[in-house]
Order: C-alpha cells, then structure tokens, then sequence
C-alpha cells in the first residue's frame, strides 16, 4: 500500500500541512523539522507528487538554464558543462529540475524565453548569456518570474534590478600577470578573444603588468577564437616569430583549450615548458589537469557562483524581497608544471 501524507504526519508527529510544506521546502518550516520529514518520506519510499504540487501552488517545480546559441562550440561546452553541472547539483538537491535552453528558436527565429514564460513551462530562470533581447526581459518582468544572471552579467544598465553572480576577470588577469612576471618572465603574449569577459581579463593583465612596473611595450596582444586549433596555430607562430634577441618567453592564454594548443604547439617546435615558454591558461577544465605538462591556469570560483545563484533563484521564488545583488567573484590561480 502506498504511503501518504497522513502516514508520514503521523511518523513525523507533526500535521499533514506540515509534511506538504516540508516536502515544499518552505522557510516556514524549520530546517531541522524539514529534514527530519524528507528522511522519513525517503525511508518509507514516498514518491512526491511533483504535479499536484503545480496543481496546488501553480508551480512547475522546474528551472530554466538559458546558455547562449554558442553554448554547442567544442572549445565552449567544456567550461559550460562543468557549469551546468554545479547547476544540476545545486537544484536537485532542492527537488528542482532543470530544463536547458537557447535565447532563439533555430527554425523560426522566435523567443524561446518568451515561449517558456507564456507556455508556463517553468518557475524560474538562470540566465547564462549577458544579451538578453530588451523584448524577452519585458516579457520576464510583465510575467512576474523570478531571473538570475550567473558567469554572464547584462550589459550596463541593461538590466539594473537583474541580481547576478560572476567571476572578476580584471582580478583573473591580475593574477596571471603577476605569476609570470614572478617566474623571470619579461617578453609577454597575452592571447584574448571578443568578447566582455576576455576584454576584462586582457585590461587586468595589463594592469598587473604595470602594478609591477613592468613595461607595456614589453607585451603582444593576439586575438583569437577561443579554440585548441588556434593555440597550436596562430598563437605558437607569434611566439616563434618574436625578435630572436628578445623571444617570448611566457604566455597567457585566456582558455584553457587556447593554451592546451599552445603546449602542443610549443613542443614540436622543441620549446621546454617552462623553461624557455611559462604558459598560463583561464578555466581550470578537467583535461588541462591530465594533460602533460599540466596546465597552469586561473580558476573561475564555479561552485560558489552557482550556489549564489541558484539560492538567490530560490528565494525569489518563495517571494523573498530582497535588494538585488551584483556580486563578481574572485578567481585563484591553480599552480601546475607550466
């Protein structure tokens, strides 16, 4: 026979409102109480009923992940799987499912946010993309459902009651420059991409660079698209090609998969890392830590991004009032052998 509310209550010790509002996660209920019942309703194979849920409270019980159309590009999708990742482990752990996706359908050319929110399809949403068309935050805000910006903040003024939760990537140049300027490093490339996050991470660089003392001049800007192919073409030519008397001895690499390219670049020219090329890399992804030598690279805060984000979500959706926070996180630089 199947288990009810009114058994759990009663194991519980407590009323039937009580369980449902525990199984709810409701801040009405003390934590201790709510984990007490869960764990009985766990023991005794009680299913929660996720659509009686939504019957009752007119909600879904889902989140919307919105990552932005470029998310399916190999040297993209590392970073942001590890992001949906922490996602997924954050929200599950509130019994929330997530439902990943894109600003635009691919057909049609129309709104998938605008479709979500009308078609009442989700509870909320984390957006992943920092250019949010101005029609698609109306639709938000006329709906009434709750939005948090995470790793991707909205252009300035864009979106100022938006809460978001990023990493500081001036911070994360900083600290790349200090390290090879740490290591003797003198003749420096810095290889970037479009974009607001790279631009950020390039402005940091020169200014850890110039904190030091150290010379503008004495660095070469490159830009690129982010990829491995990229690393081990374009970037490694410009390092063989600087002045023989004044080669480039260490490079910073704003992807991982950027500097990966690099490495392999580096040593079919016979270049020794880090001996004669000191390489740093932006991500922290899985495979520049198997990758030998392992990478050295700058650490974006992930778990603590996405837990920020993902309780700010939560409590907007028990209709917390709170002043919306703008908060940019700090990397840390993860030492390795390049």
């Amino acid at each position: 026979m199947a288990v009810t509310l009114k058994d759990i209550a009663r194991l519980a010790g407590v009323n039937a409102s009580t369980v449902s509002r525990s199984l709810n996660d409701s801040p009405l209920i003390p934590e201790e109480t709510r984990r007490h019942i869960r764990q009985i309703a766990r023991d005794h194979g009680f299913a929660f009923n996720a659509s009686a849920r939504s019957l009752s409270l007119g909600q879904t019980g889902t989140i919307a992940l919105i990552f932005p159309d470029y998310f399916e590009r190999f040297s993209i999708n590392l970073f942001f799987s590890s992001l949906q990742s922490h996602i997924r482990t954050v929200l599950e752990r509130a019994h929330i499912d997530v439902l990943v996706a894109f600003p635009r359908n691919r057909s049609t050319g129309g709104s998938n946010l605008e479709k979500l929110v009308t078609g009442r399809k989700v509870d909320g949403m984390l957006i992943v993309n920092n250019e949010v068309d101005a029609q698609d935050v109306a639709c938000l805000k006329k709906a009434g459902m709750p939005y948090v910006f995470l790793h991707k903040h909205p252009d300035d003024g864009q979106v100022p009651d938006a809460d978001y939760f990023c990493t500081d990537h001036l911070e994360g140049g900083r600290l790349a420059a200090r390290h090879l300027l740490a290591r003797g490093k003198s003749r420096l490339l810095c290889v970037s991409a479009v974009g607001e996050e790279f631009e950020a991470r390039t402005a940091g660089f020169l200014h850890g660079l110039r904190d030091a003392g150290a010379r503008h001049e004495a660095v070469d800007v490159l830009y690129g698209d982010c990829s491995f192919e990229f690393g081990a073409g374009a970037a490694i030519l410009r390092v063989l090609a600087s002045a023989p008397g004044s080669p480039v001895d260490g490079v910073f690499c704003q992807t991982d998969l950027m500097a990966l390219g690099l490495l392999q670049g580096a040593a079919r020219a016979g270049l020794r890392v880090p001996e004669d090329l000191a390489v740093v890399g932006y991500d922290d992804i899985e495979l520049g830590r198997s990758f030998l030598p392992a990478l050295t690279t700058v650490s974006q805060p992930l778990k603590e991004i996405t837990e920020l984000a993902c309780e700010r979500l939560l409590e907007r959706l028990r209709g917390v009032t709170v002043p919306p926070e703008h908060r940019l996180l700090k990397p840390e630089l993860t030492l390795r052998e390049t």
